[in-house]
């Protein structure tokens, strides 16, 4: 038996943090002397500490490694499962760590250069279009920010099965409108669509008009970039947004391997501006 110390310096880790896993029931003490309440472990017990503290490494949580020592019978196939989706969900961070590094070094060339730091502004495209009208089958709700990918995939589904339900045909990639310029307590103002080519009961007519258009290849992290390109752009030019902004999903997420692989459309509605002038003379008219 090895006393918790010994237990403790073996594998680098604290007593207090012992007793809390203990507390917990993630790994409990072999045996308590019942006189001075010293705690021992087991020599067996050192390989499922050091199996928490790799799991730990890997960031898992307490609550998700305790749930897989559950499991007991289920354990190494609870642990394939969970070790897959741990490595997906690290192998995007690096994605992302990756590509903060090489916006990084492009920061750094363009102020070695005596550019702004934001000049990468100048090279966002942003074009004039005008969309016909189409019909959208969809699904508005709410969303909160750290719902959004979450939602996206489960509407989607339920927009592909009612498809198939009514047999429509899909007319263009999937879509997302947003409703509202801001968050709520509630949460974004969003319609999940997917264009199709029948109007039935069940599907709506959408009339976007002249847009600005851009395509955005790669992260969705350059979207807010985008928006504020666009945004400039309509002031400078005189225009005002007149609908719903809406992204065109060219690439499906679920279905690329990296961020780079993604193509999306970004869509903002506008109509030419009335000047304030020729507003106030039609306000006094109107009386």
């Amino acid at each position: 038996m090895l006393t918790i110390g010994e237990f403790s310096n073996i594998c680098r880790v604290s007593t207090k943090t012992l007793r809390y896993y203990a507390e917990i029931g993630l790994i409990l003490p072999d045996e308590i002397n019942p006189e001075n309440g010293y705690r021992y472990y087991s020599i067996n017990q050192l390989e499922k500490m050091l199996l928490i503290n790799r799991l730990k490494a890997y960031s898992f949580s307490l609550e998700e490694i305790k749930l897989i020592f559950e499991s007991e019978e289920r354990m190494d196939e609870m642990l394939f499962t969970a070790l897959h989706k741990k490595k997906k969900e690290i192998a995007l961070k690096v994605q992302k760590f990756e590509d903060t590094l090489h916006q990084i070094d492009r920061d750094m060339a363009n102020l070695e250069r005596g550019r702004s730091m934001m000049s990468y502004m100048e090279e966002i495209d942003v074009q004039m279009v005008e969309i016909p009208v189409m019909y959208l089958l969809s699904i508005r709700k709410n969303i909160l920010e750290h719902e959004f990918s979450e939602e996206y995939g489960i509407c989607f589904r339920k927009l592909s099965q009612k498809m198939e339900e009514k047999k429509l045909s899909v007319a263009a990639p999937p879509m997302v409108l947003f409703h509202s310029d801001e968050y709520s307590p509630l949460g974004l103002d969003t319609e999940f669509a997917i264009p199709v080519k029948e109007y039935v009961t069940g599907t709506r007519d959408f009339a976007p008009g002249l847009c600005l258009k851009t395509v955005v290849r790669g992260s969705y992290s350059q979207l807010p970039s985008v928006y504020t390109k666009q945004i400039e752009w309509a002031k400078r030019e005189g225009y005002e947004n007149c609908n719903a902004l809406y992204e065109v999903y060219v690439t499906n997420p679920a279905e690329v391997s990296k961020e780079k692989e993604l193509v999306t459309e970004v869509y903002y509605p506008v109509r030419k501006k009335v000047p304030e002038a020729l507003k106030n003379r039609k306000a006094l008219q109107s009386v």
